[in-house]
């Protein structure tokens, strides 16, 4: 066996994979360019990854994955009250978003297709993004923080709400003049929304002499 082959694994192949994306696109990069990369046969990608859309699958969970990676921190990270690690958590996510759309736009361009293909995989990025909402969300509620029934309902809603902020198909404004006002100003609207206590009470206007 080549030394090559010896030394093949599961990540070599989907660091290899990105590469051949961002030259070739994702309609004209194959198995066969990934191997020729790597310098082994196409059989021994197949080994690791046992058709062509389980390997996009997979290069498209590891690029998801570095987001979820870093907002995870922020989630489990107790010094924090939970408003402070609520805003962190989604500017962080602004911001991940926002790098990767304009260090690299076609990688991210390649992405956008395979994110569009891999409905199960995004499915379980969402759900792992919104459980970490809820458990900021709950500690907020268990400290007093915030007033929500169902702190999963509620991340679930902050998350919907700040739609414009993470979801690729918002990247082209996402370097407009102002758009971080926009962010702040949206973030404190659902924060605000959050907090505990009851709005004040508006005094009823004085009747007529």
């Amino acid at each position: 066996m080549a030394p090559t082959q010896q030394t093949l694994t599961a990540e070599r192949i989907l660091e290899a994979t990105e590469e051949v994306l961002r030259r070739h696109g994702p309609a004209k990069a194959t198995v066969v360019d990934v191997a020729r990369a790597l310098g082994v046969s196409h059989g021994s990608v197949y080994r690791h990854f046992r058709t062509k859309a389980a390997l996009r699958e997979a290069v498209t969970k590891r690029w998801l994955d570095r987001t979820t990676a870093v907002l995870a921190d922020i989630t489990a990270d107790a010094g924090r009250d939970p408003e402070a690690r609520l805003r962190a958590w989604c500017a962080a996510l602004f911001a991940a978003k926002r790098r990767k759309a304009g260090a690299d736009p076609e990688l991210f361009a390649t992405y956008s297709v395979l994110v569009g293909e891999s409905g199960q995989v995004v499915s379980e990025h969402i759900t792992e993004l919104t459980a970490q909402l809820t458990r900021i969300v709950r500690a907020g509620a268990e400290a007093g923080t915030f007033a929500v029934a169902d702190p999963a309902v509620a991340a679930r809603a902050l998350f919907q709400a700040t739609g414009r902020f993470h979801d690729p198909c918002y990247a082209g404004e996402w370097e407009l003049p102002g758009v971080e006002a926009e962010f702040e100003a949206v973030l404190d609207l659902v924060v605000r929304g959050l907090r505990a206590g009851r709005p004040r009470a508006v005094p009823a206007p004085a009747p007529p002499p």
